[in-house]
C-alpha cells in the first residue's frame, strides 16, 4: 500500500474524498511569523472632490435641519399646549355662552297680542343640540361640517381644500374660503373670549367686524381655543353654542329667534326644507335672508338639502319631497307689517326701553294688522289701476280711531325696510285746503251756524309790511252769496278768508294747535289756505279731534310696554283724548259740513257706498301736495300724496286719487262692519240775508252784483245795522241772521 509520504502522490481514498486541509499553525513563542498569509481588505470607494463636498454638506444640512425641525416643533407644541390650557381655564359653563347680545330686543304685539315686528337683535330663547329638529341638527352639519364628528377642532383637510378652491378662483389662499370647523366658527361667535367692552370699540358692530376679521395671526389664535373647546365641552355642547349664538339676518339672534321670526314655530318643529333654508342663511345672513329675497333663500336651501341627502342624513325621496314644497314665510314675515308704525312705536318710546335697551322688551300696540293689510293693498291697488307704471308718487296713510289710537300706517309705497324715512310721521307738507276745517271750527263754536251765508266776491285785504293781498278761489270764479256749508263743500278759498278773519286769525291758529297742529302756523291772512305745513298724522289726529265731539287726541301706538318674562308693565298708553276744544255741537255742526264736501262738493270720489262719511280735500300750490282726510263714525283716516324732492303733481289735486286711495281704504277697512250714522245736526235752513238796501242781492260768477230784485214776503227795507254788524260785514261780507 502506497502511502503519502513525503514526496508521494495522493492515495486513492483522499482523490475520493478530498483530502482535508492541514490545520492553521499557531504562532511560536519565539515571535516567529506565521506562515498564514493575511488577507487583503478590499478599499473604500473614493469619490470625486466635488461630488464628495455636496455629499458633505448635504449631511450637513441634514443635521442641521433635524436638529432645528424637532427643537422648533417641541417649542411649538409646548407653547400650544399652554396656550389651549389657558384658553381652557378661561372658559365658562355652557350656560353662560348661549345669549352672546350686547343689548335686548323689543317685541311688538298688535292690539290681539300677536307679534308682528321684531326690534334689535331678538333672541328666542335657549335650545340645545339634542333637543332641537332632527333635521336642523342634521342640515348645520352637512351645510358646515361634515366631518364635525371626525376631528379634534381643526380640520387640516378643510382648510387644504378651502385654500385650493381659492387660489382656483383667483383670490389669496386666505381669501374667501375659510375651511373653518363649527368650533373655530364658535371660537369666531365667542370672539376668542374677549368681552364687548364700549370703550374700546365704537359700536358692537365694530366689535363684532373685528371679531370676524380674517387673516392668519386670527387663524393661528383660532387653534389654541378650538382646541380648548373641545376639550371643555362636547361636540353637542359645542353645537349648542353655534347654534343659539349664530346670526341668521333680520334681528335674528339664534335658531331659535330665527325659526319664529321667518315661520312662526320653535326651532324644534321645523321641517327639512324649513330646516334647509335656516342653515343656509349661516353663509351670509343678510343676502339670504328669506324675508329679503325668498327665491334666493329657496335657491340656497335646494343646495343644503342635496348635501344632506348626499351624507345620508335624509333618503332621495325625503330630498325631492322638500324640493317640490320648499320652505315659506309665515304670514306676519311675509306681510313685513307695520315696518312704519313700528319705527313710529320706537321713536315714541324712551330710548334706554328701545334702541338702547339691554333688556328684552314686549311692547303691546294698537296696531290693527287686517286694517293694516287694508290700507297697504289699497294704495298698491290704486298705484297699479290709475297712476302711470314707472311713477316715482309717493303716499303715506294712517287709520286711527276717535281717541287717536294709530291703527295702520304706511309710511310710503313699496313696503319700506325698518329705518326707511317715514313719510306719515316724519314729512312736514303745506296742508292746503285741509286746513280749512279749523276756521269753521271756530265759526261753529262761536255760535255760526252751517246754514249762514258768506259772499264769495272778489276780496283785498292790506298787510302791513306786504301791501294788498287778493286770494283766488281754485277755479278763478265767484259765487256770490253761499252757505258756509256750500263754501267748505267746494273749497273756496275767499269765503274761507273771510270766515277766517271774521272769527279772527289768533282764534283759528288756537284751534288748530289744541287739535294737535303743533307745526309752527302762518301769521297772515293766507294762514286758513293752508299756508303752514303739518305732519300727516298730526292733521289726522286734528280730524279724530272733530270726530270724537271737539275734544283734543294724542295719536298714540303703545297699549302698554313690559319686560319679558314680567307681568306689571313699566309705562301705560302714551296718548289718548284731551282737553276739550269746541262744542260738541260744534263739533256735530262741522261734521255735517264735511259730509258734503263727499256728498256734493271737492270729495265726491271718496263716497262710501251705504255709510255716511266726512271729509276734506287739501291741494297746495301748484299742485305740489295733495291730501284726503275723513272718517265714519267707526275710523278715521288721512292720505297725503306728493314727491319727495317738491315736485308738482300733475293733474292731481285732492279730490283725486288721494281720495280715490281713501275710499279704497275705507271699503276695505268696514268690511264686515254695520253702518253706523256719523255723529251730527243738519242745521235749520235759513234764507239769504238782506243787503243794506233792504233787497237780496243776486250775483254772477265774476262777482260782481247787478241791480237787486226785491225779495217777496220780506221787508223792503232793512234796520240800521249796529257798530259790530257794520265791522262783520266790512270783514266777511253779509252773514247771515
Amino acid at each position: 500500500m502506497a502511502l503519502s509520504g513525503k514526496g508521494g502522490r495522493p492515495l486513492v481514498a483522499d482523490r475520493r474524498y478530498g483530502a482535508q486541509k492541514p490545520a492553521p499553525q499557531k504562532p511560536s513563542k519565539g515571535g516567529g511569523t506565521s506562515s498564514r498569509k493575511t488577507p487583503k481588505r478590499q478599499p473604500r470607494r473614493q469619490h470625486g472632490f466635488v461630488v464628495g463636498l455636496f455629499v458633505g454638506l448635504w449631511r450637513l444640512l441634514w443635521r442641521i435641519v433635524w436638529g432645528v425641525t424637532w427643537r422648533v416643533t417641541a417649542v411649538v407644541a409646548l407653547v400650544l399646549a399652554l396656550a389651549t390650557f389657558f384658553f381652557f381655564s378661561q372658559l365658562p359653563p355652557v350656560q353662560d355662552l348661549l345669549d352672546g347680545r350686547a343689548r335686548g330686543s323689543v317685541t311688538l304685539l298688535d292690539r290681539d297680542g300677536k307679534v308682528f315686528a321684531w326690534r334689535g337683535e331678538t333672541f328666542g330663547g335657549q335650545i340645545s343640540a339634542e333637543h332641537v329638529s332632527t333635521a336642523l341638527h342634521d342640515a348645520v352639519v352637512a351645510a358646515e361640517d361634515k366631518r364635525f364628528y371626525q376631528h379634534f377642532g381643526i380640520s387640516p383637510r378643510g382648510v387644504a381644500s378651502a385654500i385650493r378652491i381659492n387660489l382656483r378662483e383667483g383670490r389669496g389662499p386666505l381669501q374667501g374660503n375659510g375651511g373653518s370647523t363649527i368650533t373655530q366658527q364658535v371660537a369666531k361667535l365667542l370672539c376668542l373670549g374677549v368681552p364687548y367692552d364700549p370703550t374700546q370699540w365704537k359700536s358692537e358692530a365694530d366689535y363684532e367686524q373685528d371679531c370676524r376679521s380674517g387673516g392668519v395671526w386670527r387663524k393661528i389664535k383660532e387653534i389654541p381655543y378650538a382646541l380648548a373647546m373641545e376639550v371643555k365641552y362636547s361636540k353637542e355642547e359645542i353645537l349648542t353654542i353655534y347654534l343659539n349664538r349664530a346670526y341668521l339676518g333680520a334681528g335674528a339672534r339664534g335658531f331659535e329667534a330665527a325659526a319664529q321670526r321667518y315661520f312662526g314655530k320653535s326651532a324644534n318643529e321645523v321641517s327639512p326644507a324649513q330646516a334647509a333654508m335656516l342653515a343656509g342663511l349661516l353663509t351670509a345672513p343678510s343676502r339670504f335672508a328669506p324675508t329679503n329675497n325668498l327665491q334666493r333663500a329657496q335657491d340656497r336651501a335646494n343646495i343644503v338639502i342635496g348635501l344632506m341627502a348626499e351624507q345620508g342624513y335624509i333618503t332621495a325621496q325625503q330630498a325631492e319631497e322638500a324640493r317640490k314644497n320648499p320652505a315659506r314665510l309665515s304670514a306676519a314675515a311675509e306681510a313685513k307689517s307695520g315696518g312704519a308704525f313700528a319705527d313710529w312705536v320706537m321713536e315714541s318710546t324712551p330710548s334706554f326701553l328701545a334702541n338702547d335697551t339691554t333688556e328684552d322688551v314686549i311692547i303691546r300696540s294698537t296696531l290693527d294688522q287686517r286694517l293694516q293689510k287694508a290700507a297697504e293693498d289699497a294704495l298698491a291697488y290704486v298705484f297699479e289701476t290709475k297712476v302711470k307704471e314707472g311713477s316715482t308718487a309717493q303716499a303715506a296713510i294712517i287709520v286711527m280711531s276717535a281717541d287717536g289710537a294709530v291703527r295702520a300706517m304706511v309710511g310710503g309705497r313699496g313696503n319700506p325696510d325698518a329705518g326707511s324715512f317715514n313719510r306719515a310721521t316724519q314729512a312736514k307738507r303745506q296742508t292746503g285746503s285741509s286746513f280749512k276745517p279749523f276756521a269753521y271750527a271756530a265759526a261753529m263754536d262761536l255760535g255760526f251756524s252751517p246754514a249762514d251765508f258768506v259772499e264769495d266776491t272778489p276780496l283785498t285785504i292790506n298787510i302791513p309790511g306786504s301791501g294788498p293781498w287778493s286770494p283766488q278761489n281754485y277755479d278763478k270764479t265767484y259765487k256770490g252769496m253761499i252757505t258756509l256749508t256750500e263754501a267748505l263743500a267746494e273749497s273756496r278759498n275767499i269765503p274761507a278768508v273771510r270766515i277766517s278773519e271774521a272769527v279772527g286769525r289768533d282764534v283759528v291758529r288756537k284751534v288748530a294747535k289744541d287739535f294737535g297742529i303743533d307745526s309752527d302756523l302762518a301769521q297772515g291772512p293766507a294762514l286758513v289756505l293752508g299756508a303752514s305745513e303739518s305732519t300727516l298724522i298730526e292733521m289726522t289726529g286734528a280730524y279724530a279731534g272733530i270726530l270724537n265731539g271737539g275734544s283734543a287726541v294724542t295719536p298714540y301706538g303703545i297699549v302698554d310696554l313690559r319686560l319679558k318674562d314680567d307681568q306689571e308693565p313699566l309705562m301705560g298708553a302714551t296718548g289718548g283724548l284731551g282737553e276739550r276744544v269746541i262744542s260738541d255741537q260744534a263739533a256735530r255742526y262741522l261734521t255735517y259740513m264735511m259730509s258734503q264736501v263727499i256728498q256734493q262738493g271737492t270729495g265726491t270720489r271718496a263716497r262710501l257706498p251705504g255709510r255716511e262719511a266726512a271729509g276734506k280735500t287739501g291741494t297746495t300750490q301748484a299742485a305740489r301736495d295733495a291730501w284726503f282726510i275723513g272718517y265714519t263714525a267707526d275710523y278715521v283716516a288721512g292720505v297725503w300724496m306728493g314727491y319727495d324732492d317738491n315736485t308738482p303733481l300733475k293733474g292731481v289735486t285732492g279730490g283725486g286719487l288721494p281720495a280715490d286711495i281713501w275710499h279704497e281704504v275705507m271699503v276695505r277697512v268696514h268690511e264686515g262692519l254695520p253702518p253706523t250714522p256719523l255723529p251730527m245736526d243738519i242745521p235749520p235752513p235759513k234764507l239769504p240775508p238782506l243787503g243794506a238796501d233792504g233787497r237780496s242781492p243776486s250775483t254772477l260768477q265774476d262777482g260782481q252784483s247787478p241791480r237787486a230784485a226785491p225779495q217777496a214776503a220780506e221787508p223792503t227795507t232793512a234796520p240800521e245795522p249796529d257798530l259790530a254788524e257794520q265791522i262783520i260785514r266790512e270783514v266777511l261780507g253779509t252773514l247771515g241772521n
